[in-house]
């Protein structure tokens, strides 16, 4: 495992406010990096959250939560409200977000120095915070792998031909990069996600997956794709969904050895029967995650059960001269 001096995530901490026909507001603790720290602890991990948090009640919430799953939080020092989210959802429990969100971490010197980094969503590219966001990646990818998830929040994007060329840096300084299908679709209108992955694994990344919700998940590496079917289950709603593959993602190849300091080689070395694997424990992860309400992670003990009943859909590998 990497404990909680090898492993950083940078980025958000959101707090969720569920909004439901005919029913009570009910506040979450979420923001995508934040969940993806969470769900990395609760698969026996011990990351750092490098965030923002206020003195006030969602930040206390969303405190206690990190915390009780072995999060250790840091934060810059700065006085900010906690940022907030409201959440709608539709009669299929798919998510819609209404935000009120700053974002202006201070330079900060990471200590010691990580052996793998995450970072994404509005983090990395909502200013001021995100040049500090990008500062630590560039300054821990010497000896650290990283990783990505740009998680597109259209109204916090700002212009269009500016955002995707943040987003492309960010690529270009990552090993692993995560996007969903919705993602590619807001920054490339009419590409297709796998032409997308494909070029953005060119910039430099080992594998670049792309979630696809119900049509299930697909990875780009030099090797050619690879494609696993989405799990069966009863959608609750699909909060977090794409942070518990993030983190389900990390999980199985820090079980594999490919992340950390030293693993850059090895990661870009990785085979497809590999990244099969890792797929499978991904989509098990997130499928756990939609058949409950809220970004509620598994454990290790239930993405465990999940595989064991084969709740990851079955993988396929595409040729290898066909990216």
């Amino acid at each position: 495992m990497l404990d909680h001096t090898e492993l950083l995530v940078v980025g958000e901490c959101v707090a969720d406010i569920v909004r439901l026909p005919d029913q009570e507001d009910r506040v979450h603790p979420g923001g995508s990096p934040a969940n993806v720290a969470y769900g990395l602890a609760r698969l026996g991990h011990r990351p750092t959250l490098l965030t923002q948090l206020g003195p006030d009640p969602n930040g206390r919430l969303i405190r206690d939560h990190l915390a009780s799953a072995g999060v250790t939080i840091r934060t810059d020092g700065a006085p900010a409200p906690t940022p907030s989210a409201a959440v709608t959802l539709d009669g299929a429990g798919q998510a819609s977000y209404a935000f009120d969100i700053a974002w202006t971490l201070a330079p900060v010197a990471v200590e010691p120095a990580p052996g793998h980094v995450h970072t994404g969503s509005i983090g990395a590219v909502v200013e001021p915070g995100a040049a500090t966001v990008l500062d630590i990646v560039r300054t821990a990818r010497a000896t650290a792998t990283v990783s990505y998830d740009p998680n597109v929040r259209p109204a916090l994007m700002g212009d269009h031909a500016a955002a995707v060329r943040r987003v492309e840096e960010c690529v270009a300084l990552s090993d692993l990069v995560k996007a969903s299908d919705e993602d590619l679709a807001w920054l490339y209108p009419g590409e297709e996600p796998e032409k997308v992955a494909a070029r953005w694994l060119e910039r430099g990344p080992a594998v670049v997956l792309v979630t696809r919700g119900g049509d299930g998940a697909l990875a780009v590496l030099p090797g050619g794709r690879i494609t696993v079917e989405a799990a069966a289950v009863d959608v609750v709603d699909t909060v977090g969904a794409g942070d518990a593959f993030m983190s389900g993602t990390l999980h199985a190849l820090a079980g594999r050895g490919l992340l950390g300091t030293g693993a850059r080689d090895r990661l870009h070395a990785v085979d497809r029967d590999t990244v099969a694997g890792v797929l499978r424990h991904a989509v098990a992860s997130a499928a756990v995650t939609v058949s409950r309400a809220g970004a509620n992670p598994p454990d290790a003990a239930e993405l465990h059960e999940a595989l064991a009943q084969g709740v990851s859909g079955g993988s396929r590998l595409g040729p290898p001269d066909t990216p």
